[in-house]
């Protein structure tokens, strides 16, 4: 285990609209307001996106299970915002979209389009140097603490 301390700095509250793309307008918030390191928590409805469902296998690096939907889905997710070694922000999130009696519940990916609203609520790090780089082994951008 590795860990870093630090403290609460800015928070924000987010209405992402109909229409807006989660992961494009949270890394535009990052970049406005210089945030480098967050915890986000949001909740609201999605028109379509894909998500990552775990792994086909529980093998090193991890083979996808892919999973795209468009048929409109309710959403509570919780996720972390780091820059990666490109100094762009890097977004991690993971959560549970449902559909009147299925859900399904992984890491949620690209093109999250908002279906009404999603509130979500942008609580920056303060005091944090950790990053999202390349694990070659993992072959996924994980969490660098210092020392990693």
């Amino acid at each position: 285990m590795k860990y870093q301390p630090g403290r609460l700095g800015r928070v924000f509250l987010v209405k992402l609209e109909h229409g807006d793309d989660i992961i494009k307008e949270i890394c535009r918030l990052a970049e406005k307001e210089a945030i480098a390191s967050a915890a986000i928590m949001l909740i609201g409805a999605l028109k379509q996106g894909s998500m990552v469902l775990g792994p086909r296998e529980c093998i090193i690096p991890p083979p996808a299970i892919e999973h795209y939907f468009n048929d409109g889905r309710e959403i509570a997710a919780l996720g972390t915002l780091f820059r990666d070694d490109k100094d762009n922000p890097a977004l991690h999130i993971h959560g549970a979209a449902g559909r009147s009696d299925s859900s399904i519940t992984g890491c949620l990916r690209q093109d999250l389009e908002v279906y009404l609203v999603v509130e979500a609520v942008v609580l920056e790090l303060e005091g944090i140097t950790a990053r999202r780089k390349l694990d070659p082994n993992l072959q996924v951008k994980a969490l660098c603490i210092e020392g990693d």
